[in-house]
């Protein structure tokens, strides 16, 4: 009994929920009224001044035609669809379904809601799902935005714009171009689903999914996204940038191309500060720059950049566990900084430089590069240049502060100056050791070809000796502070991500040195860092 109850019951509500579905069209208002015989005996036709009302809906216009059998009409001249007090629609010419609610609008039709203006030549508006359709461009604007598209959707409960195919947004700062953009009219952020550009005065945006706050100027970007500017190129699978501030950050294989200076940098996070001139990268960065094919790869902690005031990068600074590699040049040291304008590379704390048979170490190395090739080295304060010797021992020149030059990216000329020493093992041309000769002086000047030891110039009287091998021991056939650190050699651009070679110790010995807690080195690393993180705030 139960269950015909229900039976019955259905069609009831169904008949009552119909109902209330079909409300009436009323005539409000028409100067005249009358009928058409040739458009048939339940077209009404209304004129001048008519007003209609389904609901709380109002309809506007010159003149209609009322089919008073379906209640539909068709309107004209200076329609007008007040919807509520905040969304009204105009048109030229309206076809309206009482039934589904549906307005059709043709020709110069503008759909207004606050301060949102919708224009275009045909809108589809569907009282019911509060839908406005426009499947022919159309353009909106939203006080200082402008918003173009080929098609698009308004749901003006929600108040978001849906746009498809051609879509440009003009705003005073930027212009975006996308294939699909969706558009809050509360929030102002528009969402971008396909490839998108946004171009700035400053930069372009490139993304193919993320999301714009056109009120705060911030952009959230995904799937491999990029800045550009005139030099600089940052790529990352998400980044996020505050036009106000010129900040920017990037996660997840950060590339930074910088074609002026043909610098490639790669690292898995990056900050920047655009106005400040100041970015870094970190996890596992690397720099390559890539002049003229011989490629310069340089790994540490993190790396920063500094730009000038047009925004061209001016250095670049590496801090802790600094390597680096190329094939005519290989080296270790606890930080760097390398100018772009003179190709200069200055390495600070127990940096290693090696370059084919030898190695160099120094208290900081400057180190200048000319068209892509080794030009020159100073090496500062307890300097030592060490090269195995063809068959046993080592070849050592130790001294102060050194000069070296360079010829075909081999060392040519080395410049020693203070307490200049050097051991050498002195052989003749098939081999035969002639004996070990050390030599002291306060300067000389060292000539090499094929880093071989061709010539020595004493600039003072020197102390020197040639030993036989049997009769100089073992622990004076090295200077001292001599040590030997091939197993830090990078041999490889992959090694560089290897800062402690197996079966070395934590810590390296230290070296003879008596450096002062003064030198220039040591402020540099710590000022920088201090300024660095005073303009960043931090």
């Amino acid at each position: 009994m139960k269950k015909l109850i229900v039976f019955l019951l259905i069609p009831l509500f169904a008949t009552t929920l119909l109902a209330q579905q079909r409300t009436v069209i009323h005539i409000e208002q028409a100067r005249k009224a009358d009928y058409d015989i040739r458009l048939g005996r339940d077209i009404q036709r209304l004129i001048g001044d008519v007003i209609m009302r389904q609901d709380s809906t109002m309809f506007y216009c010159d003149s209609a035609y009322m089919n008073e059998k379906t209640r539909h009409f068709e309107a004209f001249g200076n329609v007008h669809i007040e919807v509520s007090d905040s969304l009204n629609i105009y048109g030229d010419r309206l076809i309206y379904n009482s039934d589904t609610r549906v307005a059709e609008l043709f020709d110069n039709v503008k759909l207004i809601d606050d301060k949102t203006l919708l224009e275009t030549e045909y809108l589809i508006y569907n009282r019911i799902t509060k839908l406005a359709t426009y499947p022919n461009r159309g353009q909106i604007t939203n006080e200082d935005n402008i918003l173009k598209s080929l098609k698009g959707y308004y749901q003006t409960d929600l108040k978001e714009f849906y746009f498809r195919k051609d879509v440009e947004l003009i705003s005073p700062d930027y212009t975006a171009y996308s294939d699909t953009m969706v558009y809050n009219n509360i929030s102002e952020i528009a969402w971008f689903y396909g490839p998108t550009v946004i171009r700035g005065e400053e930069n372009t945006i490139y993304l193919e999914y993320g999301w714009y706050d056109t009120k705060k100027d911030h952009a959230h970007l995904f799937k491999r996204a990029r800045i550009e500017s005139m030099e600089q190129t940052i790529t990352a699978d998400t980044l996020f940038y505050d036009r106000n501030t010129s900040y920017g950050e990037g996660f997840g294989k950060v590339v930074i191309t910088d074609t002026t200076n043909k610098l490639l940098i790669k690292g898995g996070i990056s900050r920047m500060w655009e106005d400040k001139g100041i970015s870094y990268v970190t996890q596992k960065p690397v720099a390559i720059n890539y002049d003229q094919g011989d490629s310069l790869f340089i790994h540490s902690d993190t790396l920063f950049i500094n730009f000038d005031d047009n925004r061209k990068a001016k250095s670049m600074l590496a801090y802790y566990q600094v390597k680096m590699f190329r094939h005519d040049m290989q080296g270790k040291c606890d930080s760097l900084v390398y100018h772009m304008a003179d190709s200069t590379i200055r390495m600070y704390k127990k940096p290693v430089l090696w370059s084919d048979q030898n190695q160099l170490s120094a208290d900081s190395i400057h180190l200048a590069v000319v068209n892509n090739q080794l030009d020159s080295l100073i090496m500062y304060s307890a300097a030592f240049i060490i090269s195995k010797d063809t068959i046993e021992g080592f070849n050592q020149i130790k001294g102060k502060d050194m000069v070296g030059y360079f010829r075909n990216g081999e060392l040519s000329r080395v410049h020693v100056d203070g307490n200049a020493q050097t051991i050498y093992w002195v052989r003749e041309e098939d081999g035969t050791l002639i004996g070990i000769n050390l030599a002291v002086s306060s300067n000389m000047i060292i000539f090499m070809e094929d880093n071989q030891v061709v010539g020595i110039k004493y600039m003072q009287l020197p102390n020197e000796v040639m030993y036989p091998k049997p009769d100089l021991p073992e622990n004076e056939r090295i200077l001292r502070g001599f040590q030997w650190l091939e197993a830090w050699r990078p041999m490889t651009k992959e090694e560089i991500f290897i800062w402690k070679p197996e079966g070395v110790a934590d810590t390296e010995p230290e070296k003879d040195t008596e450096k002062s807690p003064d030198e220039p080195h040591d402020k540099y690393k710590l000022v920088s860092v201090k300024i660095f993180y005073e303009n960043i705030g931090v």
